[in-house]
């Protein structure tokens, strides 16, 4: 593209292809991985300061009752950092699982259309074969043979 173009934005390139965009999401994810750790060791050293803070006639516990918010404001944005990174994952494996359905919507639209089709349309079914004769021999009793001892026939009777 041209960059004097008033409509050129780089990300649309992009965004237009999902390798890229996998790419560029992971990059965002590492810069953001590294400034959570970077935010981990000053939270650490944050509490550690604030609570060591003691001013003249505190009880022991009023420094780290005054640490309490500031511990947990960089927890809430310890917490956001991470969620953001989790999205970002996410967001790539969307984007990927898209352009897979796109890929597929034409086939299956085909697949759907054949299947209307069918219904509509059912095949004729085929007359059954003709059961096999009662006195034939080697008839198989275990399945489909008679039900009780009254339908043995004449040659087996109990």
């Amino acid at each position: 593209m041209n960059s004097n173009d008033p409509n050129y934005s780089p990300l649309r390139d992009v965004a237009q292809n999902p390798e890229a965009t996998a790419r560029y999401l992971a990059d965002v994810q590492r810069v953001l991985l590294d400034i959570g750790r970077n935010l981990e060791t000053l939270a650490l050293e944050i509490r550690v300061h604030c609570r060591d803070t003691h001013v003249a006639g505190d009880r022991f516990y009023d420094a780290w009752l005054r640490a309490q918010p500031v511990e947990k404001a960089f927890k809430d944005v310890l917490k956001h950092v991470e969620a953001v990174t989790k999205g970002l994952e996410k967001g790539a494996y969307k984007r990927r699982a898209h352009d897979e359905a796109v890929a597929n919507a034409t086939r299956k639209r085909k697949e759907k259309e054949l299947e209307r089709q069918r219904k509509k349309n059912p095949q004729p079914l085929q007359a059954a074969p003709n059961p096999p004769q009662q006195g034939a021999q080697g008839q198989d009793f275990d399945y489909g043979g008679p039900t009780s001892i009254y339908d043995l026939g004449k040659e087996r009777s109990a």
